[in-house]
């Protein structure tokens, strides 16, 4: 961390001393039990690394504790402030309530329901206040007033908003001020450091002209986030992108061995997917590796005894209810991978996005996504895109689940050779 926790920081939800995790995307730090219901809820609700034991970016952290400290936790909390609410018997979670029922539904409530935040007026057009939220959200950026951003977010602000009169988004605008908290924000919230302007600039060549080369750099980082997390999973390491390197390919220790037929299979379908459905695929890798690491962690840090329970095990991706049926269970299939199939497809992906960034792009259908998880998994019947379709928890939940215990992740670890760029 950039600093020792002060002994006076308690955790967001339930007021426990001594928080060892953070939520990024919510500016809170928390603590184990809090936490390990925040992972249940899925990263599309909350990003959770912990504070001593995961790596973090220096300014990705500051720009957490930046908020926790200017009361970011009151967002989240609004309507709780008010004397109304005791009187109404509504209160947040406190260290002594159980984890289950108690902290997990007040901390569902919190971040899934948003029950407890400010809410705007009502009005017939929705996408009308939203765009003036993000109007707003282009306009404060330029000050390093985090909390005021956070709360427009929550209130629907769009991050990668592109605003019709100044042609920019606003991570161009924080690029151009030099906002590196702000950027880190914005960047949590799904702003892109590769979208253009009305003149073909991006937020990277505004933090450039304005001689803010750290967050010129950050930006790149953050631009090539996904693939360079997927690489230091599996090798330890990071692209030098400041030498123009971007890409790194890990080698599998066994890469000399004859590919099956069904990981040939599986490697011509990746390629064949659009750039649009691959991205998705990649993404859905991305929060895989995410959940493993995160396990990993947790399963180091916790008291075995007393919080290691089948309540607070993770053990495949939750439900992200934007997206369909089909892709969540093939999300949640990915968990069933063991280390071997699970770094082979991570090492296809690397090389695919390395071959579509040097500007070969192919089309493909949406079952392919699917079709490339069940060749990879031993299953030749694709799944239709179907609302009647079973769920895939008593699948996923099934004892061959993979998951990521400090052995497996040092069998994984084996299995790896050299690097390539």
């Amino acid at each position: 961390m950039s600093k020792r926790l002060r002994s006076s920081e308690v955790c967001a939800d339930c007021s426990g001393p001594d928080p060892s995790w953070a939520s990024v995307n919510r500016g809170t730090f928390i603590c184990d039990e809090c936490c390990s219901v925040h992972r249940s809820l899925g990263r599309h609700i909350s990003q959770v690394r912990h504070l001593k034991h995961t790596p973090w970016p220096p300014t990705l952290l500051q720009m957490v504790e930046t908020l926790y400290n200017n009361g970011a936790n009151s967002i989240w909390e609004h309507s709780l402030l008010d004397p109304a609410s005791i009187m109404s018997g509504r209160r947040k979670a406190n260290p002594q309530d159980k984890v289950h029922p108690n902290k997990a539904e007040f901390i569902r409530a919190k971040y899934q329901m948003l029950a407890f935040v400010h809410r705007l007026p009502c009005r017939d057009d929705d996408s009308v206040t939203a765009k003036d939220l993000s109007k707003q959200l282009h306009s404060s950026v330029r000050t390093g007033n985090l909390e005021t951003c956070l709360r427009l977010l929550s209130l629907g602000a769009q991050a990668n908003f592109f605003h019709p009169e100044k042609g920019n988004t606003p991570l161009h605008v924080a690029s151009k001020a030099g906002q590196i908290l702000q950027a880190e924000l914005l960047a949590v919230y799904g702003a892109d450091p590769g979208t253009q302007d009305s003149s073909g600039k991006t937020p990277v060549d505004y933090a450039r002209q304005g001689g803010h080369h750290e967050l010129a750099e950050r930006l790149v980082e953050i631009q090539y986030e996904l693939t360079d997390r997927l690489a230091f999973y599996l090798c330890g390491r990071k692209p030098d992108h400041k030498n123009g390197q971007h890409f790194i390919i890990p080698q599998m220790a066994d890469s000399s061995l004859d590919l099956s037929e069904l990981a040939k299979a599986a490697k011509k379908k990746l390629q064949s997917l659009s750039n649009h459905l691959f991205e998705e695929l990649a993404m859905d890798v991305y929060d895989e590796v995410d959940r493993r690491e995160t396990d990993a962690v947790w399963l180091a840090t916790q008291n075995h005894s007393a919080l290691v329970t089948e309540t607070t095990v993770v053990p495949f991706l939750p439900v992200n209810p934007e997206y369909s049926s089909t892709r969540n269970q093939g999300r949640q299939k990915l968990a069933r991978f063991n280390a071997h199939e699970f770094a082979t497809l991570v090492i296809d992906i690397l090389s695919d996005a390395k071959r579509r960034q040097q500007g070969s792009s192919l089309s493909g259908s949406k079952d392919n996504v699917e079709l490339i998880l069940k060749t990879i998994n031993n299953q030749h019947s694709v799944e239709s895109q179907d609302n009647d379709q079973p769920d895939y928890d008593s699948v996923a939940s099934d004892e061959d689940t993979d998951l990521e215990t400090t052995a497996s992740k040092a069998n994984r670890q084996k299995l790896l050779g050299k690097d390539a760029n």
